[in-house]
């Protein structure tokens, strides 16, 4: 994912918890959130390609919604359950916080196992995709 350039000051904002629910007029969409998953290669390196249904698109809109960003990533490890890779639940939760904001309907949101695992900070300074650029496929 690409993001613009943000001011430290606003990164840190956008890092600190989002877990106390906010009052919205718009009810937080049901799930399912994950319409499918598939494993990709690029080079020698792989990629798990996370297509959201629009549920989550709308849900990653909100704050307050890191009970349907775990719930969602429980959808990606029941239909790949070889997900469960250090730093690869991060990545997805830069993606539920960001995606939608930084490149609105962004076909899939790709995480990649052989990813750094780094701060949250640092998480979100690298459009969610640490320690390179974004696969270009």
């Amino acid at each position: 994912m690409r993001l613009l350039p943000l001011g430290a000051a606003l990164v840190a904002v956008l890092a600190l918890p989002i877990s106390a629910p906010v009052a919205s007029a718009n009810p937080v969409p049901a799930p399912p959130y994950v319409e499918h998953v598939e494993w990709a290669k690029w080079g020698d390196l792989s990629s798990l390609r996370v297509y959201p249904t629009q549920s989550a698109r709308l849900a990653a809109r909100q704050l307050g919604t890191d009970a349907q960003a775990e719930a969602a990533w429980t959808e990606v490890l029941t239909l790949s359950p070889d997900a469960d890779i250090p730093g690869m639940r991060e990545q997805f939760v830069c993606h539920w916080r960001f995606a939608e904001f930084g490149e609105p309907g962004k076909t899939s949101w790709n995480l990649e196992p052989w990813r750094p695992e780094v701060p949250f900070e640092e998480m979100v300074a690298a459009g969610c995709n640490p320690g390179g650029t974004e696969e270009p496929f």
